[in-house]
């Protein structure tokens, strides 16, 4: 099983503001021990919203924003794509992150559709006439 580990964003985040040095280092421990537990998928950061895009669709027409966006509450700085044995597991790993500090939002976890699974479900539910 895949998971996400997605590490959210914060004001200093979206202001471009680096993590101190000993957060750095700590993260490339966190990303070694992975590594080597042989579960690491991929690990990257996210630059601020400021230098991405949001498609949203209107009446069938793809509408291009750029950011900054309003909302940063549900911002993603970084994620993890990790392959486990269970959501447990999952949530295992996204404990060891040294990540999180007081007063910030934290990380979600979700797992990752594989496309064998995704294609098995269709084709149940148009076996069961749902599509």
């Amino acid at each position: 099983m895949r998971f996400m580990i997605m590490g959210l964003g914060n004001e200093a985040t979206e202001a471009g503001v680096l993590p101190s040095d000993e957060l750095i280092a700590a993260m490339h421990a966190y990303n070694a021990a992975m590594t080597e537990a042989g579960v690491l998928v991929a690990a990257e950061a996210l630059h601020p919203m400021t230098r991405g895009a949001r498609i949203s669709y209107r009446k069938g027409k793809a509408v291009v924003i750029d950011g900054p966006f309003t909302e940063t509450k549900e911002v993603i700085a970084g994620f993890w794509i990790i392959e486990v044995e269970s959501k447990e597991e999952a949530v295992a790993w996204a404990l060891k992150m040294p990540y999180v500090q007081d007063g910030e939002e934290g990380v979600e976890i979700r797992e990752v559709f594989e496309v064998p699974e995704l294609d098995e479900r269709i084709a149940e539910e148009r076996a069961r006439g749902e599509r």
